[in-house]
């Protein structure tokens, strides 16, 4: 019982450490739960002959009565028969005292069976006490084994997630990130200095040629615009 005793204290701090060196506490609650039923199993059977003794002892106790109380009739019998004159009286009187005499040895076997049956009845009192004990414990213990595995579960899954929370490597991500964002802004500077060396290679001709055409675009523009304004003062 003290290994019980041990695992159903977890949450007091000494308990702790015994549990912590123990291989498997949920294994050795199981097996003691199963030692507790074996022996619920003999106490059981204990107290099934137990009564058996019991109720022969009774049995017993009732015979002997009974055994008396025909001894005590068949003398009375004995005496009447000599009294009518069918039985020569030293006779009746001889086999009426044996008949006491046996009656006396049955009420004497009668109330020893009695007081067997008594003291029986003490010790199996007691036996059925221990018996309901011991299934109140085993009912017990079942219910804490419940708890001690759902504990263990979740014991597990915390245990395991907290790991790979604690694998997660956040200043490694946030290092790569910034080197990523610096990969970036490099190649959007290397673009931008592409198109800049582009533009300061191009030839006069293109240059001029570009400049002619954003003029020709913007005189276009506006000789429509004027166009469009004497037509309408025309009242066209």
């Amino acid at each position: 019982m003290s290994v019980f005793s041990r695992l159903f204290k977890i949450g007091q701090s000494e308990a702790h450490s015994i549990v912590d060196k123990l291989e498997d506490p949920i294994k050795l609650t199981e097996q003691g739960i199963r030692d507790l039923k074996k022996d619920l199993d003999e106490s059981l059977k204990a107290l099934a002959e137990v009564k058996a003794m019991s109720i022969r002892a009774k049995k017993e106790s009732a015979d002997a009565k009974n055994r008396a109380k025909s001894y005590e009739n068949k003398a009375m019998m004995l005496l009447t028969k000599a009294e009518s004159g069918e039985i020569a009286g030293p006779e009746a009187d001889r086999l009426a005292s044996e008949a006491l005499n046996q009656k006396q040895d049955a009420e004497n076997q009668a109330k020893s069976a009695e007081q067997n049956a008594n003291k029986i009845d003490g010790n199996l009192v007691q036996l059925e006490q221990n018996v309901k004990k011991l299934r109140s414990k085993i009912g017990h213990y079942e219910n804490e084994l419940k708890t001690l595995k759902a504990r263990a579960t979740v014991s597990q899954a915390t245990t395991k997630l907290n790991k790979q929370m604690a694998q997660i490597d956040s200043s490694g991500t946030i290092s790569m990130l910034e080197k990523m964002k610096e990969k970036v802004d490099a190649n959007e500077a290397l673009s931008e200095a592409y198109a800049d060396i582009a533009n300061k290679g191009r030839s006069i001709d293109e240059e001029i040629d570009e400049v002619l055409d954003a003029s020709s675009a913007k005189s276009s523009d506006a000789l429509a615009a004027l166009k469009a304004k004497m037509k309408a003062d025309k009242g066209e």
